[in-house]
């Protein structure tokens, strides 16, 4: 649950045989030696961590001759001479190889039934053969395993529209302000946002565009106000906007159930007690 445990690396900086450097550290008489390198000192300070190496077939490969001597004895030398410890690091690599040719095939809409289990293993496949071509054998024999990612269905998309939500609930709660999506209108905003080919990149794009500019420019104007519950609904066909937006006070919700008895009995309403053997008086 920490997330400084999470130790991110973005492979595209370190394209370059000069950028070697940065990630194990620098040689002695070099500028930087002093400082250890991105991600030896981040282990050697966090030693249980997760390394992701993001989109690893853009590293140079230097990279590489490192990192079987990570993946084959758990530990690294850098360049001060210090033996680092990866025993206790769980090291997670990404890469985005073969996915070219995997959107060129891929159908518009969303993946459903048997068309998407013979897609994924088509896409396995492609996969495969990718890796094999780009990286060395002594390097995916070190990897315990590979996981290929299916492509997302439209439940995917709309949990992905729910998290999106969230965040802007949790920052509309400064404001004493909630937002609802039916049904409907989380299915629409996660067709709007859905790309067959960019996946699910532009949804939040989408939500910003469709939902979270439209409500601040509603709440500047005073349409909607503090203290409501915002539900997003689907507007009706040649409308400018795809959604309408319509503000509900917040319900006053009792401190205690004390005060929510107190209340009853400010009302005058009645209810009936149990007795001890169970029945109504």
């Amino acid at each position: 649950d920490d997330e400084d445990a999470l130790i991110s690396l973005d492979m595209s900086e370190f394209g370059e045989k000069h950028t070697v450097s940065r990630l194990f550290g620098a040689p002695p008489g070099f500028v930087g030696f002093d400082e250890g390198g991105q991600l030896t000192e981040k282990v050697r300070r966090k030693p249980f961590s997760v390394v992701l190496f993001d989109e690893i077939e853009k590293a140079h490969p230097d990279i590489f001759n490192s990192l079987l001597q990570i993946l084959d004895e758990g530990r690294l030398t850098d360049a001060q001479g210090r033996v680092v410890d990866f025993k206790n690091t769980v090291i997670v690599m990404t890469t985005n190889l073969g996915t070219r040719d995997i959107a060129k095939s891929v159908s518009l809409g969303f993946s459903q039934g048997s068309d998407a289990e013979s897609g994924y293993d088509r896409m396995k496949a492609k996969v495969s053969d990718e890796l094999k071509q780009h990286f060395r054998p002594e390097f995916l024999n070190r990897i315990d395993e590979i996981v290929v990612f299916r492509q997302l269905t439209e439940a995917d998309i709309e949990q992905i529209v729910d998290l999106v939500v969230t965040e802007l609930e949790e920052r509309l709660a400064d404001k004493n302000m909630g937002i609802e999506l039916t049904p409907a209108a989380k299915a629409l905003a996660a067709k709007r946002g859905f790309d067959p080919v960019l996946g699910a990149r532009p949804l939040r794009r989408a939500v910003q565009r469709d939902v979270e500019d439209v409500l601040a420019e509603k709440i500047l104007f005073g349409e909607l106000k503090p203290g409501q519950i915002v539900l997003v609904d689907v507007a009706e066909e040649g409308a400018e906007d795809p959604f309408t937006f319509t503000g509900t006070s917040k319900a006053e919700l009792p401190d205690s159930p004390e005060e929510a008895l107190e209340g009853a009995a400010d009302d005058g309403s009645t209810g009936s007690t149990g007795t001890a053997d169970g029945q109504s008086a």
